[in-house]
């Protein structure tokens, strides 16, 4: 079963699951990490026909050959595959369009900032009008995430400076809050620049003692992303924008129950967005 969405914001706009929602099962915390190629079984498992490997720190280090392997398991499972990175540095953004021929990926996510460097506004449009001919030729856009540390007015400024459809937005309105810009100004803002969401539910809860707040991860269509709000604002754009599904679940009190957690705001959140 494909895991393809309805006509909201578009007939070919498909659900995926990134690397982040298997943010704790990948990582070292957990005695046994799931290899990205057994990511790629789970999501099979789940129906699911799209994978975004987002911020996976193994794949720069891995050669030709490796990635070509992660691809031929994606290609026996029906996968397509995503990628997502930080920073825009040319030679960074070149890298790892070398690396989105080998996976077959048409898109990179990516975001502006890298710890220790922040490009100015005439930075990145340099950068990008000088790469994205290279983009282009390969059939690879490029998505910049909304994110607190880099105001999304810089991010469209660039955008718009640039004027390139090869280039656009990876909407995350979870994570502009810690900004203090809210989600519905940042939907609104991006909305005619989008190229892939990234789904995630989020809330605020008191903090032992009611001294202040956590801000956290929450089962999607338990929290407060207005879901409904953010489709109506794409789908008159008419694009077909994959919806990603993330989470921001903290670690749990024991291993076992956070991997049980993890899986199930998955299974919760493809239903959620079948459903939809």
């Amino acid at each position: 079963m494909t895991a393809t969405t309805g006509s909201r914001i578009g007939q070919g706009s498909r659900i995926g699951l990134s690397s982040y929602a298997f943010f704790w099962q990948l990582s070292d915390k957990v005695a046994e990490p799931l290899s990205i190629h057994q990511a790629l079984e789970r999501t099979a498992a789940l129906g699911v026909d799209l994978f975004q490997v987002c911020d996976y720190a193994p794949l720069e280090a891995m050669t030709d050959t490796e990635l070509e392997a992660v691809r031929a398991t994606a290609d026996r499972l029906g996968i397509a595959l995503e990628l997502g990175t930080k920073g825009i540095r040319p030679e960074h953004l070149r890298k790892f369009l070398h690396i989105a021929g080998i996976l077959g990926s048409p898109l990179l996510r990516t975001m502006f900032n890298v710890p220790g460097h922040t490009p100015t506004a005439e930075e990145a449009v340099a950068i990008f009008t000088d790469v994205l001919p290279e983009f282009e030729a390969a059939g690879v856009k490029i998505a910049v995430e909304t994110y607190e540390q880099v105001p999304t007015s810089l991010i469209l400024d660039v955008i718009r400076a640039v004027d390139n459809p090869s280039l656009g937005i990876c909407s995350d309105p979870a994570n502009t809050v810690a900004a203090l810009q809210m989600p519905r100004e940042v939907i609104d803002a991006v909305a005619p620049y989008v190229l892939n969401m990234h789904v995630k539910d989020f809330a605020f809860s008191r903090k032992d003692g009611w001294v202040g707040f956590t801000y956290a991860g929450a089962p999607l269509g338990q929290g407060l992303l207005d879901y409904d709000y953010m489709v109506s604002k794409f789908q008159p754009h008419q694009r077909n924008i994959n919806q990603i599904v993330e989470h921001w679940l903290p670690w749990q009190d024991s291993e076992a129950e956070t991997i049980r957690l993890e899986n199930q705001w998955t299974q919760q959140s493809i239903e959620f967005l079948r459903s939809k």
